[in-house]
């Protein structure tokens, strides 16, 4: 974990046990805080994941150091027990709704995600009536958060919706804003361009390869006219 222009800059690996804190939380509050052994189980799970991991305890160990560091993980000890167990701190830091806590969590979970996806797997935690009430809390809270959480990405080639991303992880800046909506971080919108250029790079190395069988079956044409 660094510190960069005093916001938080996260591994994957922090980014996923940081998520899967904030969900317990919620879900499972007769379990929570988290055993080492219980948030390796959480970040491991096959479903509600994106990506699926599979770190190991010494992966957690390091990434919830790298957490405390930034108080945005304490370490919990209960009286009598030996087992140290770890909560979030993300409440007393950036004092999200619970509305704002439920998106996050999903987006560190789940990676970009469109708001219709993040209404539906956000329901768990906070249920939202429509997909615009989901756009207007990011809006609202990218607004009064001086952290940046998230950015919407621009719209791949191919998709209907355009998709937000968590910034815990990122070295995107949000741009200046125009009207209500901020505009795509300058790394997104590379990201995409870079995935365009490749798929035309592609597409061009596919239409030679086509143009070269077409040579090769026309040669073997001729050549077996030779003994017809």
């Amino acid at each position: 974990m660094e510190m960069e222009n005093d916001t938080f800059l996260l591994t994957p690996e922090e980014a996923r046990v940081l998520g899967c804190l904030l969900e317990k939380a919620v879900t499972t509050p007769d379990i929570y805080p988290l055993t080492l052994n219980s948030l390796q189980a959480a970040c491991n799970q096959k479903t509600n994941r994106q990506p699926v991991v599979d770190f190991d305890e010494d992966t957690i160990a390091e990434a919830i150091e790298g957490l405390r560091q930034a108080q945005l993980v304490f370490r919990v000890d209960g009286a009598g027990s030996r087992v140290a167990k770890y909560r979030h701190n993300l409440d007393e830091l950036l004092g999200l709704s619970k509305a704002g806590k439920a998106l996050l969590t999903v987006l560190l979970l789940r990676g970009p995600q469109t708001l219709g996806e993040l209404r539906t797997r956000c329901e768990r935690m906070h249920a939202f009536a429509t997909t615009e009430l989901v756009e207007r809390e990011l809006m609202e809270l990218a607004e009064e958060i001086e952290q940046p959480l998230w950015v919407k990405l621009p719209r791949a080639p191919g998709q209907k919706e355009e998709r937000y991303q968590h910034l815990f992880c990122g070295e995107a800046v949000l741009e200046a804003a125009v009207g209500d909506s901020a505009l795509p971080a300058e790394p997104a919108i590379a990201a995409v361009q870079a995935r365009n250029e490749r798929i035309a790079q592609l597409e061009a190395e596919v239409s030679n390869l086509r143009g070269e069988l077409d040579a090769l079956k026309a040669e073997f044409q001729s050549f077996r006219q030779q003994f017809d």
